[in-house]
């Protein structure tokens, strides 16, 4: 009885990883194995930076509004508590694209907050 091998659903596997590695340098976009690393790789930092991304974009709109608020003689970390005690429930992302925009709504709100 002859061996049987599943050609089709190793080529398959095989061009899959070639096709995500469409673009990269040199062997890493035509060697299997080169390519099979890089995407291994790829994928890990793209796993890793769905979530550092969101990390990153709290520490700008933290900068930006710091930023604006400092221009209003307080600082963020008073600013940050005086909106909590005052019940204005806005994020962070939208505080910093006011302080960005529309400064003048923003100094509305940090005068409620003073």
């Amino acid at each position: 009885m002859p061996r049987s091998v599943n050609a089709v659903a190793s080529r398959k596997r095989r061009k899959k990883i070639l096709k995500a590695a469409r673009g990269y340098f040199g062997a890493r976009s035509k060697v299997y194995t080169v390519a099979k690393n890089a995407v291994e790789k790829a994928m890990q930092y793209a796993y890793r930076d769905r979530r550092n991304k969101k990390r990153t974009f709290r520490r700008l709109w933290i900068a930006r509004i710091n930023a604006a608020t400092r221009m209003h003689d307080m600082n963020y970390s008073t600013f940050m508590h005086g909106l909590k005690k005052s019940e204005i429930d806005l994020n962070r992302k939208v505080l910093a694209d006011m302080a960005m925009n529309h400064p003048d709504v923003f100094k509305s709100i940090v005068d409620k907050v003073k």
